[in-house]
C-alpha cells in the first residue's frame, strides 16, 4: 500500500510540471513530423521513368521477322514504350550518344545488333530484357516452322509485353518516412525516460525531505519500488499518448501486433528508469543530467534514431549495436513490416535484463546509505 501511495504522488507531481509533460510529447512528435516530411524521398522504394523510346532499322528482314518485329512494336506501344523507325538518313549510333533515343536496334535475319546510352541503365536494361524475350520468342516460332509443327502463336509479336514484375514474400512490408521516425522517436522518447527518473530520489534531497521520508514507517524497499513504479507508469502513458499521436495525426503504421510492440516500449521503459535511477545514485545533481544526455544523444546517433543504420559499417556500424535504440528499433521493426513477433519478445528480454542489472545496482546503493 505504501508502495503505490508514493508511486500515485510520483505521477501526480509529473502531471502537474507542464514543462516536462509538454517535452516528452511535442519533442518526438516535431522530430517525428520534421524528419518525416525532409527525408521522405530517402525511403522511396520506386524509381520514376520517363517515356522510353528506342529507333530501329530492319535491314535485309525476311517478311515473317518483319511481321514479327511490327506487332512486338504495337504491343510494346501499349505498355508506354516507343519503338519507331529511325528517319532516313540519320545515324541511330550518333542519336542514342545525343540522348535522343535510349537505345537502339539494327533488325535483320543475322540477328538484332543492340546500341544503349550507358545514361540510361534503366531504361536500357528494360529494352535490352523487351529484345531478348522477342528474340527468343521469334526463334522458338521459326524452330516450328521449320518443323512443320503449329506453332503456340501465329507470331513472335502477339504476346503482351510486361515491363517490369516485382513480386515479394512480405508485400508492403517496408516502412515509409514517417512510419520509420514514428518508431525510432517512440524509441528515443522511452530512453529520455532516464532523465526524469535521474532526480526521482536525489530531488528528496534537494528538497530536504529525505529525512523525513527515511524516518517515516516505510522501508527502503517501499520507497523505491514506489519511485520505480511511479517514474514507469508515468512514462509509459507519454508513450502511448506518442503512439496514438502518431498514428491518428500522421497515419503511421504500428502494424497488427500492437501488444507486442508495447511490451518493447514498456519494457525499455523500465529499463530506463532503472538507469536513470542508477545514474542519479552515482553521479549526484546534474552531474547525472549531463552524462544522461549525452548518453542519450550518442545512443540515439547510432542507435538509428536520426537516420537507418542497417547497412552502416565501420566504427558506427559495430559500436550501434551496443545501443539500446538499436535492437529496440529492430525489435518493433520487425514485429510491425514483418510480422516476426520473436523479434519483439527477445529486445523485450534484453531490455528487462538490463533492467534487473540496473536496479539491482541501485538497490546494492541504497542499502549501503544510512538514508535512502
Amino acid at each position: 500500500m505504501n508502495t503505490l501511495h508514493i508511486a500515485k504522488k510520483e505521477i501526480v507531481t509529473a502531471l502537474r510540471n507542464k514543462s516536462t509533460f509538454i517535452f516528452m510529447l511535442a519533442f518526438p512528435i516535431a522530430l517525428m513530423l520534421i524528419l518525416g516530411l525532409a527525408l521522405s524521398n530517402a525511403f522511396s522504394g520506386s524509381v520514376e521513368i520517363d517515356d522510353i523510346k528506342m529507333a530501329y532499322k530492319i535491314d535485309q528482314a525476311s517478311p515473317a521477322l518483319a511481321a514479327g518485329w511490327q506487332s512486338f512494336a504495337d504491343a510494346a506501344e501499349e505498355s508506354g514504350v516507343t519503338i519507331e523507325a529511325l528517319p532516313p538518313g540519320q545515324d541511330g549510333k550518333q542519336a542514342v550518344k545525343e540522348a535522343q533515343y535510349a537505345a537502339y536496334a539494327e533488325v535483320s535475319d543475322q540477328g538484332i545488333d543492340f546500341y544503349d546510352n550507358s545514361r540510361s541503365t534503366i531504361e536500357s536494361n528494360i529494352l535490352q530484357g523487351m529484345l531478348t524475350s522477342f528474340a527468343d520468342r521469334y526463334n522458338l516460332v521459326a524452330a516450328y516452322a521449320n518443323a512443320g509443327a503449329s506453332s503456340p502463336a501465329s507470331d513472335a509479336g502477339q504476346t503482351s509485353v510486361q515491363l517490369v514484375k516485382t513480386s515479394s514474400l512480405t508485400p508492403d512490408s517496408k516502412p515509409n518516412s514517417m512510419d520509420y521516425y514514428a518508431i525510432a522517436m517512440t524509441t528515443m522518447i522511452a530512453l529520455y525516460a532516464a532523465l526524469s527518473s535521474a532526480s526521482l530520489i536525489e530531488s528528496e534531497r534537494s528538497r530536504h525531505t529525505i529525512v523525513r521520508l527515511s524516518a517515516a514507517p516505510v522501508s527502503k524497499t517501499e520507497i523505491f519500488a514506489g519511485k520505480v513504479l511511479g517514474g514507469t507508469v508515468i512514462n509509459a502513458i507519454f508513450i502511448v499518448a506518442v503512439m496514438l499521436l502518431s498514428h491518428f495525426a500522421f497515419g503511421a503504421n504500428w502494424g497488427d501486433h500492437p501488444g507486442h510492440v508495447l511490451l518493447v516500449l514498456l519494457t525499455e521503459v523500465v529499463m530506463a528508469v532503472g538507469f536513470g535511477l542508477a545514474a542519479g545514485m552515482i553521479f549526484r545533481n546534474k552531474a547525472s543530467q549531463s552524462f544522461l544526455l549525452i548518453f542519450i544523444q550518442i545512443a540515439s546517433f547510432v542507435g538509428g534514431a536520426y537516420f537507418p543504420v542497417d547497412d552502416f559499417g565501420g566504427f558506427i556500424g559495430a559500436i550501434s549495436y551496443y545501443s539500446p535504440l538499436r535492437w529496440n528499433n529492430s525489435g518493433v521493426m520487425q514485429t510491425v513490416f514483418g510480422g516476426d513477433t520473436s523479434a519483439a519478445l527477445w529486445a523485450a528480454c534484453y531490455n528487462l535484463a538490463g533492467a534487473a542489472v540496473l536496479l539491482a545496482i541501485c538497490m546494492f546503493l541504497i542499502r549501503r546509505r544510512e538514508t535512502i
